[in-house]
């Protein structure tokens, strides 16, 4: 299975997680049609590789591997992968 990590409503936007993401998987930023809207950034989970840069830059414990998330935030797998559907 292959690797990659998701974001929770933990997340506060402060795009720490988007300056060292190596693959643009985290949207949306600054300047997106969605951004204003969006509670939280989302990771595409097609184009994230779980290289881990993500989790390291966040200060607030937001971004889980997705083998690591608890039963509580199993869902925002499906939230994330849902963002970028269609």
């Amino acid at each position: 299975m292959r690797r990659f990590n998701v974001i929770t409503d933990l997340c506060v936007r402060d795009m720490l997680c988007v300056d060292v993401c190596l693959r643009n998987a985290i949207h949306p930023g600054p300047g997106e049609a969605r951004f204003s809207e969006a509670a939280q950034l989302f990771i595409n989970p097609r184009r994230c590789i779980g290289c881990g840069a993500c989790m390291n830059a966040c200060r607030h414990d937001a971004i889980f591997e997705f083998e690591e998330l608890k039963p509580d935030f199993q869902h925002f797998a499906a939230l994330n992968a849902a963002y970028f559907a269609g």
